[in-house]
């Protein structure tokens, strides 16, 4: 008889959720190095390998089949423990197995992130656009993450919640792995106010359509005029609320029919005309409040207003090539971070020093 272990009270998805947490819990045999967490790598339980150097070749070695055994004969693979494979470990005897990833040849990302305050249990940063929150893909040295371990020398730096690469403004990282929970509990909670501000242009031109953003059947509805614009500004704020997901294998968001699960409190801060990039267009400077945190929920937000963000290369319309252009970056600003200490009890908040380049003239 098959025995199958009892789901949790939360069901299926309860049980998911704890395994990643056990997972995110586990600790690396391997140390920080340059900044940068060892890989983790969960092995299958069964497959036509005999040994687990057999199984990383097949995996990845189209890219360095040498490389991949010159690791195991440096001992640079390893399991549970720290215990070094070789090149006849089999398969079966290890779950997960730790090594460095070779690191890309990046090109510098030519601005700072700047320090708002450290503590002992808490950094928070101002992020320039670019520059993205953790390593992954063909940045890894260019992360926040990575540049502030390799500044501060704490290896066990963590962010508790990301921006976007192309979003600038207010990060928390934790410092201390002991208080982190406690910090990242204000999150589970929703117990912490963040305020965005947004550029958004009120008359059309390349990069500045508007517009519906795109829907489940492909379609865009780009029928907003600057006097539909105006009018809408006229009815601010507003609570906007629609239902969105994912599009699967894209970091793109829809909207979709059903019940609302994303809420923004939107509001304007001015209208007036751009100095920067578009210099003479009118544009106007929103202030926006989630109270939800769906994928690129601002950006989907406004864009199905028909307001959607300066630069902004994903909504209403995915560019067909949209290289970092550092004239031009997106218009979305996370300004202000505010929270209750779960230590100290103190009331505390952080804001950006950046201003928006199309922001209009004050």
């Amino acid at each position: 008889m098959l025995l199958v272990p009892a789901l949790p009270a939360g069901g299926l998805k309860s049980w998911r959720r704890d395994e990643r947490i056990a997972l995110m819990a586990m600790e690396s045999p391997l140390p920080v190095r340059n900044g940068v967490n060892a890989t983790r790598l969960r092995l299958p339980h069964n497959g036509a390998w005999a040994t687990v150097a057999e199984y990383l070749l097949e995996r990845f070695g189209h890219v360095d089949p040498e490389g991949i055994l010159r690791r195991f004969d440096n001992q640079e693979i390893v399991g549970l423990g720290g215990v070094p494979l070789d090149r006849q470990t089999p398969m079966g005897e290890h779950e997960f197995i730790w090594y460095y990833r070779s690191l890309p040849v990046e090109t510098p990302i030519p601005f700072e992130a700047k320090i708002l305050h450290q503590d002992e249990h808490l950094l928070v940063v101002d992020k320039p656009h670019f520059l993205p929150t953790t390593p992954g893909g063909r940045f890894i040295q260019e992360s926040a993450l990575v540049r502030l371990r390799n500044q501060t020398g704490i290896d066990d730096l963590v962010p508790m919640h990301r921006l976007d690469r192309a979003t600038a403004g207010v990060i928390l990282f934790a410092v201390n792995p002991e208080t982190r929970g406690a910090y990242q509990m204000l999150f589970e909670r929703r117990e912490i106010s963040k305020r965005y501000k947004a550029v958004v242009a009120l008359q059309p031109g390349p990069g500045l359509e508007t517009g519906r953003v795109l829907q489940p059947n492909g379609e865009h509805s780009l029928v907003k005029d600057t006097t539909q614009l105006h009018d809408l500004l006229g009815q601010m704020p507003l609570i906007y609320e629609n239902r969105m997901s994912k599009v699967k294998g894209q970091l793109r968001s829809i909207v979709e029919d059903g019940a609302p699960n994303a809420k923004t409190f939107i509001d304007v801060e001015s209208v007036g005309y751009s100095t920067g990039h578009h210099a003479g267009l009118e544009v106007a400077l929103m202030d926006l409040k989630p109270h939800s945190g769906k994928t690129h929920q601002l950006r989907v937000h406004l864009a199905s207003l028909g307001l959607g963000i300066i630069n902004d290369a994903f909504y209403p319309r995915l560019w067909d090539l949209a290289p970092d252009d550092y004239q031009r970056p997106l218009q979305l600003l996370a300004h202000t971070i505010s929270f209750t200490d779960p230590l100290s009890g103190i009331e505390r908040s952080f804001s950006s020093a950046q201003q928006l380049a199309e922001a209009p003239a004050a």
